[in-house]
Parts: C-alpha cells; structure tokens; sequence
C-alpha cells in the first residue's frame, strides 16, 4: 500500500508536538486504579483494573443507574414516593434516617442515595423497584453485563460487605462513563454538598467526595461517589473537568480518607498535566490517496470527517506511527463523505491505537464507455502478462 506524501508530514507532526513534553509517570498508593481520559475515549492507566473487588459503596452508582434508568422509562418520576420497610430503617452504617412512617420522594432518595450514601435509602429504591432487595440485586447482576461491565456481581444494593458483591474499577468506571454521558439530566446531583432529609442527620449530610472541597486553579471536580469497608479499604469513583477535557477515574484499597483524598487529587492533577490534548489534524485535510477503479478520476483523496485530537503523553517522543488502511482499489461510483477507510495510530504508552474513519474527499462517479474499455483491456494485459510470467 502507497500512501502520499501529506499522510507522511502527519507523522512527522505528531512526533514533533511529543518530543516537546516533559516525562509523564504515576505509580498509585490505590490496589487498584483506572483512569480514563472521556473526552478522548483513552485509558490513561490500569493497576489490577479488571479484578473483581469489593466495591463498597461505590457499588450504589449501579443502584442509581437501575433507578435513572426507570425515570427515563416512565416508570416512576421524580416525585414518585416509596414506602419504607422495617428492614429499611434497621440498615446501619451510613442512613438517612429514615423510619416507616416516611414516604420519601425519588428525588429525596437519590440524594440520599449520592449525598448522605444512605443505606436505607438504597433499599427503599430496591423494594420500591423490585419488590425486594433480592430481586433488585439479580437485576443489577443480570444489567451490568449489558452495560459491558463483565466482572460485577451484586447481593445487595448498597454495597453493603458480601462475598458476592464484586466490581472491577473498569466495570466502575464504565458505569461512571455511562451516568455522566447518558443520563446528564441526573449528573449534577453528584456535585451536591449537602442534604439533610427532615433534618435528622446533620452529622451526615455532607457529601464524602473530598474533591468537591478542591479549589484548584484550572480543574474542579463534579463526581461521583465514594466508598469504604473494612475489607474494600477508602475508594473513590470521581470525575473532573480541565477546559474541554473530563476525566474519570477509580481508586480502591487506599489506607485511610486522607489518603484517599491525597490520591484523588494527585491523579487529577497528572492526568490533566501530563497529557496535552492536541488537534493533528483538521477536518478535511487530506492524509492519504486511495486509486480508484472504473471512476471518472483514477484517485480520490481520503480526509477525516472530523477534527483528529489525540492526547498526547509526556515522553513518547519519535514512537508515533499512523497508517492509512483502505480496500483498493476502491470501485466507483464513490460518494462524497463516504467513509472508505481508517488512520491508526499508535502512541507509546497505550495498548490500542487511536482509530479515525477515513472519507471520501469528493464524489468519483463512475466513467464512460472510454474509462470502462480501458480499465478492462489494462486488466486483461495485467492477467497475460502474470500468466505469462508464471509459465
């Protein structure tokens, strides 16, 4: 395959924009970690990311998921109340206190749920759901494999200690990814600070995320939610934004809230100022050229139908490499904006290459009598003389 010349000066670019950046490293005090660059689709890093852990009250975000996912469906709204069962109110740990006499909202649960991390409140949303937590915990083990989270199984819906409430931090932080950018109706509840049902918890009403406390100068924090067990350690599910780039990212195992706190801001921080994210190539331009067969042209111009931003680690120097993959010839007619191929990209750093759809760069009709004839009698001669060659 021959690729033209601008697809080479795009290589060049992009191992010159890497040589400029300083070294980029980061080893987490977290057992386990996965950050994720949203803006970009990229993993940023992975420390035991896809071993199924216990996931504490992290594992409440798929409770909210299950509860978003029935307001979307009409099924309750917002202000749709649910009863409140004996076994509800017994749940210690983090509550909202509530009692049987309480009939609180959806929207009163969910912040529960996101500020206060009520237990309680968790199983009133799987009884008001399901029937029982039981039957809310199959369907949140029976959803997550349809969301692509494949190393989750759930017994409970707050996260409460079981052998067999388990998530990875990449099944987190897919389910992250998904409350941010499916359901960002919902998204500011977890930004929130403070929520103190009927006033009986001022003691906890306040949300754990010890990022929404950070006033840092070019990066704030919006979410999502915190977790600790004896056995799970201090973890954080959090997401933030930088100008026009939001991370997610999840912390597990951490010794302390201090720690975790520490840890959460330390990542941030390097995620955003140890990539740049950079535009390579604009929308377009022409990175290679594909022949075409029995077109009114015998080449077309292969463009991105969007910009191409890649993020860019520190240190990966020279290593860049991009290739142009597309069937050729490719047989006209072509249509204009038709996708005919791809660029791969390969950066240093990360496992899988940044993948861009390739266009057509403008319409190739199909040719005349002429065009067709001579594409034809080519043919032929190329056959006899490959016929002729291998006698």
């Amino acid at each position: 395959m021959t690729f033209a010349k601008p697809f080479l000066r795009l290589v060049l670019l992009l191992a010159a924009l890497l040589a400029a950046l300083p070294a980029a490293a980061f080893e987490t005090r977290a057992r386990a970690a996965w950050v994720y660059d949203l803006t970009t689709q990229t993993v940023l890093l992975e420390k035991n990311a896809d071993v199924a852990l216990p996931p504490a009250s992290m594992s409440k975000l798929m409770t909210l998921n299950l509860l978003f996912e029935a307001l979307r469906e009409g099924r309750v709204t917002m202000d749709t109340t649910f009863a409140v069962s004996t076994r509800a109110k017994q749940m210690g740990g983090s509550t909202m206190f509530l009692n049987e006499m309480d009939r609180p909202t959806v929207r009163d649960l969910m912040q529960g749920i996101a500020i206060n991390s009520g237990n309680d409140a968790c199983v009133v949303v799987a009884e008001g759901l399901a029937g029982s937590e039981e039957a809310f915990a199959q369907r949140m083990s029976e959803r997550a494999p349809q969301l692509g989270m494949t190393q989750s199984s759930f017994a409970n819906a707050s996260g409460w200690p079981h052998p067999n409430q388990r998530m990875s931090m990449h099944d987190l932080g897919v389910l992250a990814v998904r409350i941010i950018t499916q359901f960002p109706e919902y998204y500011p509840l977890f930004a929130e600070t403070t929520f103190n049902y009927k006033n009986r918890a001022p003691a906890n009403a306040h949300n754990r995320n010890p990022l929404l406390k950070i006033a840092a100068a070019d990066w704030h924090a919006d979410g999502l939610k915190t977790g600790h067990t004896e056995e799970a350690g201090y973890g954080l599910v959090g997401s933030a934004v930088m100008g026009n780039r939001r991370i997610v990212f999840v912390l597990s195992g951490l010794g302390s809230e201090a720690e975790r706190a520490q840890e959460a801001e330390a990542v941030a921080n390097w995620a955003f100022r140890q990539f740049v994210l950079k535009t390579v190539a604009e929308k377009g331009t022409r990175l290679a050229e594909a022949p075409v067969w029995l077109g009114a042209q015998s080449r077309v111009g292969l463009v991105p139908a969007e910009d191409v931003a890649l993020l860019l680690p520190a240190g990966a120097a020279a290593g860049v490499t991009a290739e142009a993959v597309f069937a050729a010839p490719l047989t006209a007619p072509v249509a204009a904006g038709a996708t005919v191929g791809q660029l791969e990209i390969s950066v240093p750093g990360f496992d899988a290459p940044r993948v861009v759809p390739l266009v057509a760069e403008a319409e190739v009709p199909a040719g005349g009598f002429v065009t067709r004839f001579t594409s034809a009698a080519l043919r032929l001669f190329e056959r006899a003389v490959a016929m002729t060659a291998s006698s």
